[in-house]
């Protein structure tokens, strides 16, 4: 992998993630941008508390806009984009629309592919395998920013999920914080290691599921993928590194290289799961991390790095929606059991 840092007319940085060690990157950005301006601020739920990040000038981002008119794609033929080259592996850059910013954290956007018609299930196991190493290489830069507390690498996928750019990526969020969620997984770690004299969580929930095997999907030697006991989403899974590690920067080699095989047959499935006539599925892949500083990063070398992928697809043609007690209350109500959902993703595995 080569890694070339360059930036854009407006002054965010960009960067290219090739494949080949001898490329050169010497494209400038001829757009005549305005510097960006952006107005975020973390502000603290009392009652609550946790925080809400309020950007007013993300009201402004592009919206929808035509194919030929994607921001996201190689500039060629004429026409400018956010990478100025005309063709490029992964991209990486600063978000001109970011949530966080400045003191309040960092927002980033990852090409995965320039291919605009492709998804990340398209990629081949070499293309992933870079994305890995871009998830990777920018956590380790985060994680060195003073404002940042913990890294997020994320793809939203589809128009229900609310992605506005259709072209393929995701997006990594530098928190100044350690995110509510995260928060709830370590005082649930620290209660399981007083409750069982010292067991890890982490370990002990991906030995139940190996050793039960009704929620396992996909299993190979340095991963394991399974639903949940108490999967929140339709169809849910949860993937993890059989040696447990806190983020992406400690994988090792093994893990690292069966990855993209893994994974790649995990979004072929979620393709599968509703029938060939059905849309894309929609969905959410979420990378969990150990915080790297605050009083999140207390138990960090006990955190188990994993990735959460799920759909609100429901069923065919029906959308799973968080309305009163899940956004009221924050209880969920599950409408498929996970054995079930489990089930079916092993009936779509690839032939």
């Amino acid at each position: 992998m080569k890694k070339t840092s360059t930036r854009l007319a407006d002054g965010r940085e960009l960067l290219y993630y090739d494949s080949r060690d001898d490329l050169v990157r010497d494209e400038t950005d001829p757009r005549p941008l305005d510097p960006v301006s952006t107005a975020s601020e973390i502000r603290r739920d009392p009652l609550l508390g946790d925080a809400v990040a309020v950007a007013s000038h993300r009201q402004a981002r592009t919206y929808h806009p035509p194919a030929d008119e994607c921001p996201l794609c190689p500039s060629r033929d004429g026409r400018l984009s956010e990478i100025p080259a005309a063709d490029y592996d992964v991209v990486v850059f600063e978000n001109r629309f970011p949530s966080l910013a400045g003191d309040s954290g960092r927002c980033e956007v990852v090409c995965f592919t320039s291919d605009h018609d492709a998804s990340f299930a398209d990629l081949t196991e070499e293309q992933a395998a870079l994305v890995l190493e871009a998830w990777a290489d920018r956590t380790a830069e985060l994680a060195e920013l003073p404002q940042v507390q913990q890294v997020f690498c994320f793809e939203n996928r589809g128009a229900e999920i609310g992605v506005t750019l259709g072209h393929p990526h995701g997006q990594i969020y530098g928190y100044p914080f350690t995110t509510p969620r995260t928060a709830l997984m370590l005082r649930s770690l620290a209660e399981h290691r007083e409750r069982t004299g010292g067991r890890n969580l982490f370990d002990d929930v991906v030995e139940r599921e190996l050793a039960d095997g009704d929620r396992v999907v996909l299993e190979g030697e340095h991963w394991v993928a399974f639903v949940p006991y108490a999967a929140h989403w339709p169809y849910e899974v949860h993937l993890h590194p059989k040696r447990r590690v806190p983020d992406l920067r400690a994988l090792d080699d093994g893990a690292r290289t069966e990855f993209p095989q893994i994974y790649l047959e995990l979004l072929r499935r979620f393709d599968r799961i509703f029938g060939p006539d059905e849309p894309p599925t929609p969905y959410i892949a979420a990378w969990h991390q150990a915080p790297f500083r605050g009083e999140g990063a207390v138990d960090r070398e006990e955190f188990g790095l994993h990735l959460e992928l799920f759909t609100i697809r429901r069923t065919s043609g029906k959308l799973k929606y968080l309305a009163g007690s899940e956004s009221g209350m924050s209880v969920f109500i599950n409408d498929v059991p996970p054995e079930a959902a489990a089930e079916r993703l092993r009936e779509v595995a690839s032939k």
